[in-house]
């Protein structure tokens, strides 16, 4: 009997901003502060929303709409490939490269300001299909690195409502 393998992508860019507000253009590789998020970036030190991800095959929805978009522009830290990250629930946890530990904390989040993408194409993926992570165990994450999801938890509480 074959064992269940858990999903794996790639790392595809390491975004940072210097402000709020503003897309993210990629540095190449970036530290992981544990309990605090991306060194050297503007949302760095929040609770929950630490890290974001967006996940390539989401990236693609708005470049099918006409748009010519970068990774960064969604203003995410973390581009990924191989992994439909919205797809997964709050609490799962995220292996990258040699040790480095996220986990789910929030899956989109609400978009107060119509962002540049939105008033070009009338959507934007970052709200429904962005996630968000805490760093739990720090280190540094670069383009190329494996990201693997290493153990989904099921019954964590904010998942009890959630629909498939």
């Amino acid at each position: 009997m074959e064992k269940h393998k858990l999903p794996k992508g790639t790392i595809l860019s390491v975004n940072v901003s210097s402000d709020k507000g503003q897309k993210k253009h990629n540095i190449g590789r970036c530290l992981l502060v544990e309990g605090f998020g991306v060194e050297g970036d503007a949302h760095a030190g929040m609770e929950i929303r630490q890290v974001s991800l967006l996940a390539r095959e989401s990236i693609e929805k708005i470049r099918a709409k006409g748009l010519d978009v970068r990774y960064g522009d969604f203003a995410e830290n973390l581009t990924t490939e191989g992994i439909i990250l919205h797809e997964l629930i709050v609490g799962t946890r995220f292996m990258i490269g040699k040790g480095v530990l996220l986990e789910l904390t929030q899956i989109g989040k609400v978009c107060h300001d119509r962002c540049a993408i939105y008033a070009q194409v009338v959507d934007c993926v970052m709200p429904r299909e962005g996630i968000f992570a805490k760093v739990i165990t720090g280190g540094e994450v670069k383009v190329g690195d494996t990201i693997k999801v290493v153990s989904p938890l099921q019954d964590h509480p904010h998942n009890k409502n959630r629909g498939r």
